[in-house]
């Protein structure tokens, strides 16, 4: 057998090989579903000094512009001591809205200063129409539909969060 006869019969062995090897062992694992979704969300406290008492919350906190554009969408439930917190460099105007959010929710707006500019209450699910803060405001605090008024937070109330100045 020549050289050339040989590579031949090589080179078909090894197509043989390659056509019988199933293609999962060649292929990479999937990450699965949780890991590859997103980092866990930064978490945060925020205390609200009301006329009842404190009002305290575990929150994430809405950092980037993704974040924020996303923000409680999609979410099924919220629990009752559980919201998130949108901090802004720059105190401005603002206006949320609904769209995609499943559940009801209150949005509070807080002032630069650290107190309860406006509450938007029980705002409904995938409604578009933007909710506006009604004045400047520092951040905001999106909380589950109806705590605001359970805990007796008010326009006026302190905001305690490290984005606040103490006061």
């Amino acid at each position: 057998m020549t050289k050339i006869g040989r590579r031949v019969l090589a080179l078909a062995a090894l197509g043989a090989v390659l056509v019988a090897t199933p293609t999962y062992a060649y292929q990479a694992k999937p990450r699965p579903a949780a890991v590859a979704a997103k980092p866990a969300a930064r978490l945060d406290t925020v205390e609200i000094l009301t006329s009842r008492g404190p009002a305290r919350f575990t929150v994430e906190l809405a950092i980037t512009s993704a974040e924020q554009q996303r923000g409680l969408m999609f979410r099924k439930s919220l629990a009752p001591d559980r919201g998130m917190l949108f901090p802004y460099s720059k105190p401005q105007r603002a206006a949320f809205w609904m769209k995609n959010t499943l559940i009801p929710l209150d949005i509070i707006y807080i002032a630069p200063d650290g107190r309860v500019l406006s509450i938007a209450r029980n705002a409904v699910p995938h409604d578009e129409t933007p909710i506006p803060s009604g004045g400047v405001i520092g951040g905001v605090l999106e909380i589950a539909g109806g705590r605001a008024a359970q805990l007796g937070i008010l326009p006026g109330d302190r905001v305690l969060n490290k984005i606040f100045p103490k006061g």
